[in-house]
């Protein structure tokens, strides 16, 4: 089976690497060809072609940043998160078998466990959270300690 694979990660130093080899090497150890492209700090690297694309069974997507999905149209996806790539790039492949066998192009979202269909009917089930308030919003959005005891309040202090 041919595969394609795509992994970033938000700084793209390490994770995404580590990601592209593991999914390289279980890709091999049961018998698949795959190319993995990788996305990070320093750009794409290894960029999947028109043909690579075209030629796949599945795609991998192994990210924790957002992927265009874009060139990937019509064909299966398997999308999971870097650590999943790391931890348990078996368990992405095999999924990428199960949807090969399977004819009609479908997406499976690994970490939230079943396909986007699935996924949206029971997003539809669901009761809507209740809204936040301004001030929960406002207490979510404000990071640090102590104002009195910041940069800005002890160089105040100082030049004062």
């Amino acid at each position: 089976m041919k595969l394609v694979a795509v992994t970033a990660c938000p700084t793209g130093i390490a994770h995404s690497q580590m990601a592209a080899e593991n999914l390289e090497q279980t890709a091999d150890r049961l018998g698949h060809d795959i190319k993995v492209e990788v996305q990070g700090a320093m750009g794409a690297q290894n960029e999947l072609t028109a043909d690579d694309i075209a030629e796949a069974d599945v795609v991998i997507i192994a990210a924790d940043t957002a992927v265009s999905r874009d060139r990937f149209e019509g064909k299966s996806l398997v999308k999971g998160t870097v650590k999943d790539g790391v931890n348990d790039a078996e368990g992405l492949v095999k999924k990428a078998e199960e949807l090969a066998e399977s004819d009609g192009a479908e997406q499976v979202d690994v970490a939230a466990g079943g396909s986007d269909a699935a996924d949206a009917e029971s997003d539809a089930d669901s009761d809507p959270e209740p809204a936040e308030t301004n001030s929960q919003q406002a207490t979510q959005q404000r990071r640090g300690g102590d104002r009195e005891k910041g940069l800005f309040a002890r160089l105040k202090k100082l030049f004062s």
